[in-house]
């Protein structure tokens, strides 16, 4: 089966060897996707990076073909257990209409010390042709 791959231009999709997200059939998988903005800032407050994170692997999924409603599964990361509500409060203004399976995990901390949320989705595709 072919792959299509969505690229965001983090600097470390090349020097990790990975997407942002690939397309096989009707499945599309966006990989761990943190809270940057292009010019590499990062805002302090946890809703923001919880939207920004949302608006970067929604686009990816996008550019596959997909949209939100395609989603099934989302995974949220966050280095504090208090910071559960503001992200899932946000979690749940993009994905309210669309309730996929979805996980929240405090992890010990992510890549860089200023990311305090990171996330990842799952998505059907429908095959329109």
């Amino acid at each position: 089966m072919e792959h299509q791959h969505a690229r965001s231009g983090s600097p470390y999709e090349t020097t990790i060897g990975f997407s942002r997200a690939v397309r096989v059939g009707s499945t599309v998988a966006v990989s761990g996707t943190a809270p940057v903005w292009p010019d590499g800032r990062v805002a302090p407050d946890p809703a923001l990076q919880a939207r920004r994170c949302w608006e970067i692997a929604l686009g990816a999924l996008n550019e596959l073909g997909g949209r939100v409603e395609h989603v099934v599964r989302t995974r949220q990361y966050v280095v504090r257990a208090d910071l559960a509500d503001a992200v899932g409060t946000v979690h749940g203004e993009v994905f309210g209409g669309v309730r996929p399976a979805s996980t929240m995990v405090v992890v010990a901390g992510l890549l860089d010390p200023r990311w305090l949320v990171e996330v990842e989705l799952d998505a059907v595709v429908p095959d329109l042709r």
